[in-house]
């Protein structure tokens, strides 16, 4: 199970920029997977060799001054709850304010580690004035500069400190078991496609036991098909708050998909692709998770305006870069295609774990290269001599060449395509390298 940290504090003292600064660490590896957006809310960063997601509570907040404290006591109590790790930033330019002394009463509750955060100490006289927060009470203070980055680092080294090898995200390779996590927005339909696949033979169908509860996981063995699915709808009914928050469905998504080896991203036909959608999306491609994109509630679409392939071919506009997945069109409610669903998974989860043989990737590739050379860049002549693949959870290719800084993304792109098109990656990330030969 990976491990999460999420940023809480008030408005306007710098979550953002520091988020942004805490994934920087990570950006040659995020930028692997071309043109994948950088996501504003949460992402995943790496410090002395332990990775780990980080959530920004900081793009979740309504802009009406009334309803701020209220949404942030909530998402302060879905942190408490959720994330394995608490970072309370607070401002050294405006002191301790009243919402910072109502968010450290909250997290003083907790047995979490909270991190105080004291941001734009970037001078002796504020670094005198910042102590005023040890008064807050919290074991873990820190000094630091967003902009600048300074004092970071310390505070890197104390949360991986914290984290246990088997808390870093770890790909899970080893098990034969295809694992599949269905995410998505509230009330798209997750819990109904849930129920779909399992609700009547819920007899053959046993829960694990021992996890957590944070995701249900059910083990589905019917019909020649075996399979984990991990389950984030639905786990917690509270009738007196409405706490279905974006921030809450997205924590809960980020784990989910840590966990699984292929996800299908279900998304509301009638609503369209939004962005968070995209985020989500992106972050599993990031993750190096097969992908599945199911448009849910197809029956209730108008099919004489919108034809499943005009639909398919303006979503893929907007997932682009990564186009090749699989889009089915489904009705949880109806059963309409859900076992369709399925065994794209089962295909994805295959094509994840596809090995090409080094003389038939040569065989193919080399051609491809002699097709098509990569620009001469300041008059050198680039050369790709051979190419294989790694030994990763993720199908990784290396790239063997004279000039391996000199390969720019529209190559990167071609030999890209070149892959998927002679072998089956649908619904597949896949990472290219450029090594020196």
């Amino acid at each position: 199970m990976s491990y999460t940290v999420a940023i809480v504090g008030r408005p306007n003292v710098g979550k953002s920029t520091f988020f942004n600064r805490l994934l920087e660490q990570r950006k040659a590896i995020v930028d692997d997977i071309s043109g994948v957006t950088r996501d504003r809310q949460y992402g995943v960063t790496e410090w002395n060799g332990k990775s780990f997601n980080l959530v920004d509570t900081g793009g979740f907040v309504p802009d009406s001054s009334d309803m701020f404290e209220t949404e942030i006591r909530k998402q302060v109590k879905i942190a408490m709850e959720e994330a394995n790790a608490i970072i309370f930033m607070v401002d050294v330019a405006t002191g301790i304010t009243d919402l910072d002394d109502a968010m450290a009463d909250m997290l003083r509750r907790t047995t979490k580690p909270v991190y105080v955060v004291v941001n734009k100490v970037d001078n002796g006289t504020r670094e005198l004035e910042a102590t005023e927060f040890y008064g807050m009470g919290f074991e873990h203070n820190f000094f630091v500069s967003s902009i600048s980055g300074s004092g970071t680092g310390d505070l890197m080294d104390a949360i991986t400190e914290q984290i246990k090898p088997d808390d870093a995200e770890v790909e899970i390779s080893g098990s034969d078991i295809p694992k599949f996590a269905i995410i998505g927005q509230p009330n798209v339909g997750k819990s109904s496609l849930l129920n779909a696949l399992v609700g009547e033979e819920r007899t053959i169908v046993s829960d694990i036991a021992g996890t957590t509860r944070d995701t249900i996981h059910t083990h589905y063995n019917l019909f020649q098909k075996e399979f984990i699915l991990i389950d984030t709808a639905g786990i917690r009914k509270k009738s007196k708050e409405k706490d279905d928050l974006e921030f809450y469905s997205i924590i809960r998504a980020v784990k989910a998909m840590d966990e699984a080896d292929v996800c299908f991203i279900v998304i509301d036909a009638d609503k369209g692709v939004t962005g968070q959608d995209i985020t989500i999306f992106s972050l599993a491609a990031r993750k190096g998770k097969g992908v599945v994109v199911l448009v849910n509630k197809w029956d209730l679409v108008e099919k004489e305006t919108n034809t499943a392939r005009d639909y398919e071919k303006n979503l893929k506009q907007k997932l682009a870069p990564f186009t090749d997945v699989p889009i089915l069109f489904i009705s949880a409610k109806e059963k309409t295609r859900i076992f369709k669903a399925i065994e794209s998974g089962l295909e994805v989860f295959e094509s994840k774990r596809r090995r090409i043989p080094t003389s038939q990737l040569n065989e193919v590739m080399l051609k491809a290269v002699a097709a098509y050379h990569a620009p001469v860049v300041r008059g050198n002549t680039v050369k790709i001599k051979y190419v294989t693949q790694l030994p990763t959870p993720v199908p990784s290719f290396a790239f063997f060449t004279n000039y391996p800084e000199d390969i720019k993304s529209p190559y990167r792109n071609y030999l890209e395509n070149q892959l998927r098109n002679s072998f089956n990656f649908k619904g597949v990330p896949i990472r290219i390298y450029f090594r020196k030969k």
